[in-house]
Parts: structure tokens; C-alpha cells; sequence
């Protein structure tokens, strides 16, 4: 899977290099590129934003920056969501449904948002993670890579995946590991009859 994320914070993905995702993308299961919008700016200031047409507080992201943001990733065929509080909550179906995307592009909104002619042109779906207001558009970004990258074949050995939690409308249960007795309590004696992988 290609993932592409158009954000004007590009450092604060640093962590998708490491981890499980890392390792992904070193095995080139999984590519993900970070393009800063800021660089399609169209003054020596590098100016995105402006202030908003009816007033208001703060700033919104300029639809021409966006666009050709946007424009300069190369493929036809891909889905472009837009994380916002506006969007439909992320679920688990929607995370096993968009595992099957070939391309994902990941818009991040910053400040008030982003001038909605652009959202129009170029967003196919909008998602949120919650409902509470964050500052931007990245954590949930990076939300969506993490829960979405766990599905795809080759991420995590398909024993992992399929005793996720909420797969199957139920949480995981609880898990133990050695020493047999923490702090006076003991491991359920019906953990310690089955026999351990490292036994």
C-alpha cells in the first residue's frame, strides 16, 4: 500500500519510521510519503493561510496551496480523506475496509481548517477519530496509518490480526506473562495449565 500525507508538520511523523511500521516500510510492504504543503506556497514567505471571508478567528489553509499539494502526487487511482472533526468516526470496519486500498492520500487540516472549494475538489472522504478538537489534522493521520498498516498482508503475522480486539465486537482479554506471582498476585491458574510458547 502507497500512503501519502499532505501536512504542513511533516517532522511530527517522524515515528511512523519505527516500530512495526518502520520495519514495514523497510520491507517495502508499505510506502509512506510526507509532502509539506508548505512548499507549494506561492510567496517568499511561504505563506498557507489567510484570514477568513464573513470574519472569524484564526486562519484558513489557502485552496491553491492545497491543490497543487495535492496535484504533485503522482497515480490516478487514489483515495483522498481529509481528517476532520466533520468527518464519520473511525471504526474497525472502516479501517479492515480501507486495508484494501491500493493508494491513500491523508489530507491534514491545521489552524480553522481548510477552504472548503479545495475539500470539494480533491476529498473523497472525511474522517475523524473522535469527537474532542485537536490542533491539527496529524495525530489522527498517524491514528489511521497505524490502525489501516495492521492489515496489510506481510505487517503482522495473521495469527496477531485475527484475535484483534473489536474484530469480532469483543475486546481482547486480559494478558499475562512471567514472573508467575507480581506483587502477591498470580497468573489465573487456568493460563498456567496451558503450556507456555516458551516452555
Amino acid at each position: 500500500m502507497k500512503i501519502d500525507i499532505l501536512t504542513l508538520f511533516p517532522e511530527m511523523f517522524e515515528s511512523l519510521r519505527t516500530s512495526i511500521i518502520g520495519r514495514a516500510s523497510k520491507k517495502n510492504i508499505l510506502e509512506i510519503n510526507i509532502i509539506n504543503i508548505r512548499d507549494f506556497a506561492k510567496d517568499k514567505h511561504k505563506k498557507v493561510d489567510d484570514t477568513p471571508y464573513g470574519g472569524g478567528a484564526g486562519m484558513v489553509m489557502k485552496p491553491d496551496v492545497v491543490y497543487d499539494a495535492f496535484k504533485s502526487i503522482e497515480g490516478e487511482s487514489k483515495k483522498t480523506i481529509y481528517l476532520s472533526p466533520q468527518g464519520k468516526t473511525l471504526t474497525q470496519n472502516k479501517v479492515e475496509e480501507l486495508s484494501n486500498e491500493e493508494h491513500i492520500v491523508l489530507l491534514c487540516g491545521h489552524y480553522e481548517g481548510i477552504d472548503e472549494r479545495v475539500i470539494e475538489e480533491i476529498v473523497d472522504e472525511e474522517i475523524s477519530i473522535g469527537d474532542y478538537v485537536l490542533t491539527g489534522g496529524e495525530i489522527p493521520a498517524m491514528v489511521l496509518v497505524d490502525s489501516v498498516s495492521r492489515y496489510i498482508d506481510g505487517v503482522l503475522n495473521k495469527e496477531s490480526i485475527k484475535e484483534e480486539s473489536f474484530s469480532n465486537g469483543l475486546l481482547e482479554y486480559p494478558q499475562y506473562t512471567r514472573p508467575e506471582i507480581f506483587l502477591d498476585k498470580k497468573v489465573p491458574s487456568i493460563l498456567l495449565s496451558r503450556k507456555s510458547s516458551r516452555d
